[in-house]
């Protein structure tokens, strides 16, 4: 996992990213149903070719804008009641920024069998369905197709240098070429390895579409954010407005009067008289403190739509169209980006619409400045009215730009313009002239689309999503048709229902570069690592431990080495509840004492050094036997041996355990929840408080 973040959390069928404060940063919907496991797995820095840095990429986006608006928030409120920001703005810039530094992807699979693949954790380039992957299979000279049904997806891993996916899964193993052979003993837990190398191979490419995808995706939040508070927020100083407003029309109903609202202000305007319906609700109704207070609450609504549009809504908008243009220019460099799905018409099309919605926004400015300053010279007219009826009865109606007052009263009063441009589906109506007009721009490289100015803000903004989904869906279509599977290795039978779950097995996969690996790409190679516990009574064993490796492999070399590994027995005193592969090709073992032995309410906590024991080869050959794990050798874990390191808990452990290479850390609960952190790589006589408790 990346450094950016303390946990990433599977949050129904999506993931959230958390950083160290553990705020939520993002949610991620990418799954039809929950996720069971993930993994990221960041760019290898030594895999990296000279023609790579050559063809680095830098973006030019703050070269021309400053640093891209953040959710606004609404003033006086904390984030927890406006659900639109909170106090991460820091947090959520530095994870732009970091996003972009280092290439790397976030693997998550579900209880359906379904892989998804996320650039940056952020930008979709990938779903794999591996209930439709065809598997082809070299036994004997022969090739035999099959297919996985019924895969839930129990582990994924993602190799440094992004070229393999090894992932555990249980499911049925269907021979497509003769469904005859299919049986009972199929349906079991099973290995594949996947070719992910168009992520290797195209990472540059890759990487720079992302990085303008992912900082789009963030900036298209900020304009939902900001249209849906600016909404909110004039519909509630509307709402105070029609409330006491509405007053009117029922006091010329009950005085038995058929004139209008907007015919009393007119009358009023012009200084013909004052009606006793128009003196009630001015004098009695509205008075001067609730003239004021509606005022003040317009006043105050327009206050934060200019600063909304000033501080978020345009610069969001703004540079949503320069990345985008961005895009566009990559994907005429046909080469290099067909190859990745991105289209250059498509990004034709949503380059022009993210230039519309610039332009609405523009509109939306001028148009809601107009209206405010009619609404503030519609109170200051109406105010004086009630201030000159207030001292003395009287027909004499204060001077004024009368011109500004009938505009208001013809246009606003029972409209709202600033509504209506927040509202998707809302049509506005334009002069022959001014659409002559546009439509002679296109000939000068304006809008193809000479309709757009009907449309109000929102509808824009809802059209170029829709845009923006069907271009990044191109680039997620080619790449999910690149990745195909490259081998199978059954593990193990299950039969029965419960045990088909294997989420619930402990399994651990993991990648070791090569000591001999050089610091060039032509000799860049690792070893994969697959560890995890046979379910007792599965291919009659119980209380073991299976460790492979070398099941796919990334030597450049022509000699592929074998497939072998070995079975450790753990002794019938203890059980293994979790396990996982640490860093020098080491493996953790957490167990614990059964209830009917001495060692009950005990843990034991061993990291053993693979290299220590003895791997045999196994057999890459089936179908004449499934699963063939029985031909390795088994050895017996002695937790008094040099095999690796030991240490004693004094009390039970409860799943799930966490290791961390990098921080050389082991974390696991304790029967009573708290969370118990160790040094790994110190003795346990070299410091006897190495555990640390946490709540």
């Amino acid at each position: 996992m990346t450094p950016r973040f303390s946990s990433i959390a599977s949050i129904g069928n999506g993931c959230g990213l958390y950083p160290l404060n553990g705020k939520m940063l993002r949610s991620i919907k990418s799954h039809d149903v929950a996720i069971v496991c993930l993994n990221w797995a960041e760019d290898e820095p030594l895999s990296r070719t000279d023609k790579a840095d050559l063809l680095s990429y830098e973006d030019r986006t703050t070269r021309f804008f400053p640093p891209a608006p953040v959710m606004p928030r609404i003033g006086g409120l904390n984030s927890g009641d406006t659900g639109l920001a909170d106090d991460n703005e820091e947090a959520i810039q530095a994870f732009s920024s970091a996003s972009c530094q280092r290439f790397n992807i976030l693997c998550t699979g579900d209880k359906d069998g379904c892989i998804c693949f996320s650039i940056f954790g952020i930008f979709p380039v990938g779903k794999i369905n591996i209930n439709k992957v065809p598997i082809h299979v070299q036994s004997s000279g022969k090739r035999t197709s099959y297919r996985l049904q019924d895969v839930s997806i129990s582990k994924v891993s993602l190799s440094r240098n992004l070229h393999q996916l090894v992932l555990l899964c249980s499911g049925k193993l269907i021979n497509t070429d003769n469904l005859s052979l299919s049986n009972d003993i199929s349906v079991g837990v099973h290995c594949l390895h996947l070719d992910t190398s168009i992520f290797s191979n195209r990472k540059n490419e890759l990487h720079q579409v992302s990085q303008q995808a992912s900082s789009i995706q963030d900036l298209v939040e900020v304009v939902r954010a900001s249209i849906s508070m600016m909404s909110k927020q004039w519909s509630n100083a509307m709402n105070l407005f029609h409330e006491k407003f509405s007053a009117l029309p029922s006091l010329l109903t009950a005085n038995g009067m058929e004139s209008s609202s907007e015919d009393e202000f007119m009358s009023l305007l012009f200084g013909t008289h004052t009606s006793p319906a128009l003196h009630q609700f001015l004098v009695n109704s509205l008075g001067e403190a609730g003239l004021k207070r509606i005022a003040k609450t317009i006043e105050s609504a327009g206050k934060e739509l200019r600063i909304v549009v000033s501080e978020h809504l345009q610069p969001a908008v703004e540079i949503i169209s320069f990345r985008l243009a961005e895009l566009r220019g990559l994907a005429r460099w046909r080469s290099r980006f067909q190859n990745i799905g991105l289209d250059e018409k498509l990004m034709d099309g949503v380059t022009e619409r993210a230039g519309m919605l610039v332009v609405q926004v523009e509109r939306f400015s001028r148009v809601a400045a107009t209206v405010l300053y009619l609404f503030q010279n519609f109170f200051s007219w109406v105010l004086k009215c009630v201030k000159i009826l207030l001292s003395e009865p009287t027909d004499q109606v204060p001077s004024t730009n009368s011109e500004l007052v009938v505009i208001f009263l013809k246009f606003l009063l029972d409209k709202d313009p600033i509504k209506q441009l927040l509202e998707t589906d809302q049509i506005f109506e334009w002069d022959i002239d001014t659409a002559k007009h546009v439509e002679q721009l296109v000939v000068f490289g304006g809008f193809t689309d000479t309709q757009f100015l009907e449309r109000s803000l929102a509808k824009q903004f809802s059209e170029l999503e829709e845009s923006l989904k069907e271009a990044f869906l191109m680039p997620f279509t080619t790449i999910s048709s690149q990745i195909h599977c490259q081998g199978l290795l059954p593990l193990y039978p299950v039969t029965s229902s419960g045990a088909l779950s294997s989420t619930s097995t402990p399994a651990s996969i993991a990648f070791y570069k090569d000591k001999d690996s050089q610091h060039n790409a032509s000799s860049y190679s690792s070893t994969d690592y697959i560890c995890f516990k046979i379910p007792d009574g599965s291919l009659n064993l119980r209380n073991f431990v299976a460790v492979i490796k070398d099941f796919c492999s990334s030597r450049s070399t022509s000699s592929i080495p074998s497939l072998s590994g070995f079975l450790l027995h753990i002794p019938v005193e203890y059980e293994c509840v979790d396990l996982s592969l640490y860093k020098d090709n080491q493996v953790v073992l957490l167990l614990s004492g059964k209830s009917s032995s001495e060692s009950a309410g005990r843990s034991w906590m061993v990291m053993l050094q693979t290299e220590n024991l003895s791997f045999s080869q196994l057999s890459r050959t089936f179908p004449a036997n499934y699963y063939n794990l029985q031909e390795l050798e088994a050895l017996e874990l002695q937790l008094d041996t040099d095999y690796g390191k030991v240490r004693s808990i004094p009390h039970p452990l409860s799943t799930p355990l966490a290791v961390s290479a990098s921080r050389g850390v082991a974390c696991v609960f304790s029967s009573r929840r708290h969370a118990l952190v160790y040094i790994l790589d110190e003795d346990e006589d070299e410091d006897e408080d190495e555990g640390s408790e946490m709540e």
